[in-house]
């Protein structure tokens, strides 16, 4: 059995996903009901994730996400650090600052550089890059960690922002359309965003042009919800009407 379980594993984890049917034809002296539970010992242990007719490899999700991830860090680089830059200007050193996960928030994360401030962040990776300042407080909320975009999320998350205040928000927003407001893709990440707007004394969203005119499924905040708007040179001209934008 052991022989079998670690083929199947070596299997999956070469292919990424297999199909029940696969493994039929491979271990043609296996039974189905064998295998299905060779599957879901292979889940129990963390190597695999059960799908409809088969499994994915836990490995080969991760580094999807992690692709995806850095490949979302290299697009509109140019549009991104210049917004980071202009959120630089009111990070006032000694107050209390809510850094939201994303690519932008942490190019503004890398420019704090030895700023006394008091740090709250939904994302391990600018927590990281924050606890580089000697003269920052930096909180991590707990939560559940999404891969797509390393930030945290839940119940624990909503708890823990209770206890904290915030005197500016640098919120990060993956698309903006004037019928549906400030979006994302997550429910979950939405209502940390909605939580900590509602705390915040100013929120401040970043954005850069790419995202004016997209939807995705979530709407976190309204125009009336931010105090400001910092983009790029090129926000839509209809855009700026309806913003205080920088």
């Amino acid at each position: 059995m052991r022989e079998r379980l670690s083929f199947i594993k070596q299997y999956i984890q070469e292919k990424g996903e297999v199909k029940l049917t696969e493994l039929e034809v491979l271990l043609s002296g296996t039974s189905s009901m064998t295998l299905r539970r060779d599957l879901r010992r292979l889940e129990q242990t963390g190597d695999v994730v059960l799908t409809k007719g088969g499994a994915k490899s836990i490995s080969h999700l991760s580094r999807i996400k992690e692709e995806l991830y850095s490949k979302r860090s290299m697009e509109n680089t140019a549009e991104k650090r210049a917004v980071a830059k202009k959120a630089l200007a009111y990070v006032a050193e000694g107050r209390s600052i809510f850094l939201d996960s994303g690519t932008t928030v942490m190019y503004l994360a890398q420019l704090l550089e030895n700023q006394k401030l008091f740090i709250t962040t939904s994302a391990p990776n600018i927590a990281l890059e924050c606890v580089k300042n000697p003269n920052a407080v930096i909180h991590l909320i707990g939560g559940n960690l999404s891969r797509d975009n390393l930030s945290l999320s839940g119940v624990t998350a909503l708890d823990f922002l209770k206890n904290i205040n915030i005197d500016t928000a640098f919120i990060a927003s993956s698309g903006y359309s004037p019928k549906s407001g400030f979006t994302c893709g997550s429910f979950d990440e939405g209502e940390i965003k909605k939580h900590v707007i509602s705390k915040a004394n100013k929120t401040i969203i970043l954005m850069d042009s790419s995202k004016f005119g997209k939807n995705m499924p979530f709407t976190f905040a309204r125009a009336a919800d931010a105090d400001l708007l910092l983009s790029d040179e090129h926000i839509p001209a209809d855009m700026k009407k309806q913003f205080k934008v920088c």
